[in-house]
């Protein structure tokens, strides 16, 4: 239901988004999990025809988004990062407005805006101003907002953002609920938990690259049943190098003056041999992370999931 292919994007020598590829199918949550600034915007942004590519293709529901615009945006809901309400206007009004703008009328038009707030917890304050909620049912609303005409394609973009547990609990199931209604949700996080928990697939981006994707199955296996092992401190890199040339299984995946990151098999019992080789450097901080999304992410990028 979602094809990019080879997609880039470019702001003049920047570019945003380097030659990003994969699908997203029906009843499906694809996860585009990275840091901020990692292009994932970017990426909603070409989907949506918000923005338009550089170069690449982009598919909705078989509609080019370029050529054939208008009829892709008609399968299309998106739930932006930054709150697309109208402080003034009432939850009800906020959710007739946009309903309208995709083209419902009427009783149609009626029933699923009573439909939504009923499905966001909303309904006893349908009549308010919406600037006097609070932050959790502003991003309940946003939501209810971008699934009021039913698309079969949504696009969530950091959707729990800044919200309480209990309303990040709620959206999480919301979201849940699109998927086994056969709704294709694209969704973007920098949260491991909220990638880990919701996404069937998942794309890992970072510097707008897409550096790994699979279900967690698949991306937990890239990294084997080695643990991730962080130390920090004052290093010599072409030492740490040589001394830990001669310590079997230990990959080593970062190595400057002041990180060490490596991989290897049972960490927490090899810790006495790794600092016996490395004699010398300064250590003063050890992490170690069993296989985990944070540990794959640290892998392939060399540092943390930041924020």
């Amino acid at each position: 239901m979602i094809e990019v292919e080879q997609l880039r994007k470019q702001y003049g020598d920047f570019t945003a988004v380097h030659d990003v590829s994969f699908n997203a199918r029906a009843g499906e949550i694809f996860g585009l999990l990275g840091p901020n600034g990692a292009g994932k915007t970017t990426t909603i942004g070409c989907i949506s025809s918000l923005l338009a590519p550089t170069s690449g293709r982009i598919r909705v529901m078989g509609h080019d988004v370029v050529s054939d615009g208008v009829a892709a945006r008609r399968s299309i809901g998106v739930v932006p990062q930054e709150i697309a309400l109208y402080d003034d206007l009432s939850a009800h009004e906020n959710l007739a407005y946009w309903g309208g703008a995709q083209g419902l009328r009427g009783s149609k038009l009626h029933d699923r805006i009573r439909e939504v707030l009923e499905l966001t917890g909303l309904v006893d304050r349908a009549k308010e101003p919406i600037k006097q909620f609070s932050g959790g049912m502003k991003r309940r609303l946003n939501f209810a907002c971008g699934i009021v005409h039913e698309p079969k394609v949504l696009l969530l973009d950091e959707p729990t953002v800044g919200v309480d547990p209990q309303s990040r609990v709620r959206l999480l199931e919301l979201v849940r609920e699109q998927a086994r209604a056969g709704t294709c949700v694209l969704y973007t996080t920098h949260y491991m938990e909220e990638a880990e928990s919701l996404c069937d697939r998942l794309g890992i981006i970072d510097h707008g690259n897409l550096i790994a994707q699979g279900t967690l199955k698949e991306l937990r296996s890239m990294l084997g049943e080695r643990d991730v092992l962080r130390l920090t401190g004052a290093f010599h890199p072409d030492r740490v190098r040589e001394a830990l040339a001669s310590v079997d299984g230990v990959e080593i995946i970062h190595a400057d003056e002041a990180l060490l990151s490596l991989a290897m098999s049972d960490a927490s019992h090899r810790l006495p041999l790794i600092f016996g080789a490395l004699n010398g450097a300064e250590v003063r901080g050890t992490t170690l992370t069993q296989p985990s999304l944070e540990s794959l992410f640290i892998k392939l990028t060399g540092t943390d999931l930041r924020e």
